[in-house]
């Protein structure tokens, strides 16, 4: 005898087979919409910000680092010969800490940039305190020492001091982000830095380390929300402090920097010739390199005519041998560099690695341009390096090390995710 299956029993049957297989179908679908997704992630990971490090902005900063490397020797052969009897003696060094400099770089690379909280008052005590140490040894010195000597490395202590403070700032401002608008959590504390890293860098004297870590204060606190009405306040304030201490005999070195500003190509006196040797001959490399350059390695300002032209004027030895045409491509490439790291950290997962981020590379191009401005006499020449150009292997190293850091904030942004 055959079993009859009521029909209200064959339709919830049927209704859940069909639950089944569409249940399956829609796993299965799903299954292979991962995998095709996974395929993806791993054939773009190097080009996406999202799941990897972000290939184009480390391609910007080995970029910038050859080219620099390359103008530096060009730059600084002449001299080195001279002054060294080996014409490969600063790129030697230089090309030395490029390549621990992009060893450290991968490797903070990989360190989550969120233990660096922790980090912030350390580094910015430390920093102060290498400060201190190196100001006895200016006293009664016609030519400040800035940096410490360890072993065939001198340490900019400013170097440290800069990007400590970017840190510092980057950290206060994530915790009490919704209070910066306030005196006593915007304002208060980047006044006491300020204060502190301008005093000990007054005792040294280092200058044009006051410009650049004031507007690093300023440009971190901008960032954080603070009111512009606050910088208007602190600017009258800073422009009578410093009018007060010229008049008072205060800024004996400072003014003695002034001297010839603006005046390279219209000397009047022996003296002021002399005073202007070095601006005017950056002038003289700048001008004589035209459009399209003398090429490169032919320039004859670094025949002992510009001062260390490895330093802080390298980039006029640029500009005489690639024309303004190379310089202007260079400088194209700052700026896509900066861009790229600024973008970078707009991104990123949290406040901390945004202004941390964007406060680093900021740094970069504002040191950038403060060395256009000094070599072509519109800025006093007060020493001011150009980022992976100008000798210096602490810089290197800092700068490099940096960049690992917004490496690191990129495997973590969300550039790439839609």
């Amino acid at each position: 005898m055959a079993l009859k299956i009521p029909d209200k029993l064959k339709t919830a049957f049927g209704s859940a087979k069909a639950a089944v297989l569409d249940g399956g179908a829609a796993a299965a679908n799903a299954f292979d919409e991962e995998k095709l997704k996974r395929r993806r992630r791993k054939t773009f990971r190097l080009l996406s910000i999202g799941n990897g490090l972000d290939m184009p902005f480390l391609l910007l900063v080995l970029a910038v680092l050859i080219v620099g490397l390359v103008m530096m020797f060009s730059a600084s052969f002449p001299v080195a010969y001279f002054s060294k009897d080996s014409s490969y003696y600063f790129i030697k060094r230089q090309v030395m800490f490029a390549v621990i400099g992009v060893a450290i770089m991968f490797i903070v690379s990989f360190v989550d940039y969120h233990h660096y909280h922790k980090f912030a008052v350390p580094v910015l005590l430390g920093a102060w305190l290498l400060m201190v140490i190196v100001i006895p040894a200016n006293w009664g010195s016609d030519d400040p020492r800035r940096w410490i000597n360890i072993g065939p490395i001198n340490i900019q202590v400013s170097e440290i001091c800069k990007f400590a403070l970017i840190l510092f700032m980057a950290h206060w401002s994530s915790l009490y982000y919704d209070k910066m608008k306030t005196f006593k959590f915007g304002v208060a504390p980047g006044l006491v830095l300020l204060v502190v890293t301008s005093f000990l860098l007054y005792l040294e004297p280092h200058y044009s380390g006051i410009v650049i870590c004031g507007l690093i204060i300023a440009i971190m606190m901008m960032l954080a929300g603070v009111p512009f009405r606050y910088f208007a306040a602190a600017g009258v304030g800073g422009g009578l402090l410093v009018f007060v201490m010229a008049i008072t005999g205060k800024l004996t070195y400072a003014m003695s920097r002034l001297d010839g500003w603006g005046q390279a190509l219209e000397y009047t006196t022996a003296e002021m010739w002399n005073t202007t040797w070095q601006t005017r001959n950056s002038l003289y490399a700048i001008g004589s390199g035209g459009l399209w350059g003398l090429g490169l390695g032919q320039s004859r300002q670094k025949y002992m005519y510009l001062p260390e032209p490895q330093n802080d004027f390298v980039f006029a030895i640029v500009c005489e041998e690639l024309g303004f045409l190379g310089a202007l491509v260079i400088l194209v490439i700052f700026g896509i560099l900066v861009w790229r790291g600024i973008t970078i950290c707009l991104r990123a997962t949290d406040k901390f690695g945004t202004l941390l981020g964007v406060g680093l590379m900021a740094q970069i191009g504002l040191q950038v341009v403060l060395n256009i401005l000094v070599i072509t006499d519109w800025l006093p020449n007060t020493g001011i390096s150009l980022p992976f150009f100008s000798y210096g292997g602490s810089s290197l190293l800092m700068l490099l090390a940096q960049m690992g850091i917004v490496m690191n904030i990129s495997r973590s942004a969300a550039l790439a995710k839609k």
